[in-house]
């Protein structure tokens, strides 16, 4: 399978704030808590996910992040032969290979601008 760009997240200090924004502005629906909101596009999705929240995944991440404060989504087929294909290439990963309860595994790198990619995959159900 070939990587597929599917969205972007905005890390904010105010989930709820930024999410009904853009629940107003997309016309799209909104699901999570203050933490981690989702809203679904066609073709792509925005995630709406907190300051706190992303420095207790993987603590001191938002060090030296973009400008923006932006993760760049991309849904790989395999996340852990993707980590050893970044580990080969000397990117900076800023998050090992984890698999979280809303079904995803991802692993973190950063861009040379300082910008976090995710590169995750949904989990089997």
């Amino acid at each position: 399978m070939a990587m597929k760009f599917v969205g972007v997240c905005l890390v904010t200090r105010s989930v709820p704030l930024l999410a009904q924004f853009y629940v107003h502005v997309l016309g799209a629906q909104a699901e999570g808590d203050e933490t981690h909101v989702e809203l679904r596009t066609a073709g792509t999705h925005l995630t709406i996910f907190s300051f706190e929240g992303m420095e207790q995944m993987a603590p001191g991440s938002m060090r030296g992040a973009g400008a923006g404060n932006v993760t760049l989504g991309i849904e790989v087929q395999d996340v852990d032969a993707e980590y050893d294909r970044l580990r080969a290439l000397a990117v900076e990963i800023v998050k090992l290979p984890a698999s979280y309860p809303w079904g995803s595994r991802s692993v973190w790198f950063r861009d040379p601008d300082g910008n976090i990619i995710d590169f995750f995959a949904r989990l089997a159900k």
